[in-house]
């Protein structure tokens, strides 16, 4: 009988504490999830003096977009500057600078939810894309039929494909754009918690759906680059974990041409034009001057083929 009791106990004892380990794991994911989509406001200030920008204010849906200003020559294109995740304009001021000293007027902004532009979650590029469309909306009116561009670096880069098609943009730059939300939580959860990384994946995901009112299917960039409606350039990082290599060669296999792609064989998810400026400086504003002026002069680039490894990219 005592034998019997002490088995029970124990088999009780067990039962309790796979039950407060659950809801710890619960409660733990909820967690995650609530710091992945919580909002990263900032007091961004004036630009830079050598910047020569003008804070702007931007009548977006559904709420105001703040941004800087850039008025370049008359005959060059205009370009929107897009952050990535838990950034603001501030992450692209080198963009910026590059751009402006060609010539070309320029928009920085802060995406919804994050810097000086309000917002309740940040939505991986979903409701993002709205302040997007409303800049490039703006940027029409102050340069009236003049070509647009758009450098989005991740989530910048999700909120346009994330928007409406075609863009309505002349030319898109995309720098580690993950292709597919749930892939993007799994290679995020991995790199953080090892074996425990896909249950805990499993249980964000189911997350979505009520914080957001958002289906997680409807998170997939590769499904809109088809009908993005502009020549695009997918710019990606070697040792990227974030969105690695092999996604974003799917993403650029997605595209229709004209296309380019540049793998950094070194980079992280990091600031592609901070690790190697006179290559992102060369390329990037070859394919823009090919798209947006027409003026360009050969980078070397072979465009008009995907990568058959990302790895064969080269740099």
């Amino acid at each position: 009988m005592n034998g019997t009791r002490k088995r029970n106990a124990v088999l009780k004892g067990a039962a309790l504490f796979f039950v407060l380990l659950g809801l710890s794991g619960l409660a733990f994911s909820y967690w995650v999830g609530g710091q992945l989509v919580a909002p990263r406001p900032a007091t961004v200030g004036p630009p830079p003096a050598d910047l020569h920008a003008e804070p702007v204010l931007i009548d977006g849906k559904p709420r105001p977009i703040h941004g800087w200003w850039i008025t370049g020559d008359a005959d060059k294109g205009s370009v929107l500057l897009l952050h990535g995740i838990r950034a603001n304009r501030t992450a692209m001021i080198g963009r910026a600078r590059m751009l402006a000293k060609h010539g070309y007027s320029v928009l920085l902004i802060d995406l919804q939810a994050h810097g000086e532009s309000s917002g309740d979650a940040i939505t991986l590029g979903l409701r993002e894309s709205a302040g997007v469309q409303s800049a490039r909306e703006w940027i029409g009116g102050r340069r009236p039929g003049g070509p647009i561009g758009a450098i989005g670096v991740s989530l910048g880069g999700a909120s346009i494909l994330l928007g409406p098609s075609p863009s309505g943009f002349d030319a898109v730059v995309l720098e580690a754009v993950y292709p597919d939300a749930r892939q993007a939580l799994r290679n995020r959860m991995a790199m953080r918690f090892g074996p425990g990384a896909p249950l805990l994946s499993k249980l964000l995901e189911v997350q979505v759906k009520p914080r957001l009112g958002i289906s997680v299917d409807r998170l997939r960039p590769i499904n809109h680059i088809g009908a993005i409606g502009a020549p695009v350039m997918i710019i990606a990082g070697g040792r990227d974990q974030h969105t690695t290599p092999t996604e974003s060669a799917a993403l650029f296999a997605s595209a229709r041409y004209p296309k380019e792609y540049w793998l950094l064989p070194q980079a992280a998810h990091q600031d592609f034009q901070n690790l190697d400026p006179a290559g992102y400086e060369a390329r990037v504003l070859g394919f823009l001057q090919r798209h947006l002026t027409g003026r360009a002069t050969s980078t070397g680039i072979t465009a008009a083929h995907p990568p058959v490894a990302p790895a064969q990219a080269g740099s």
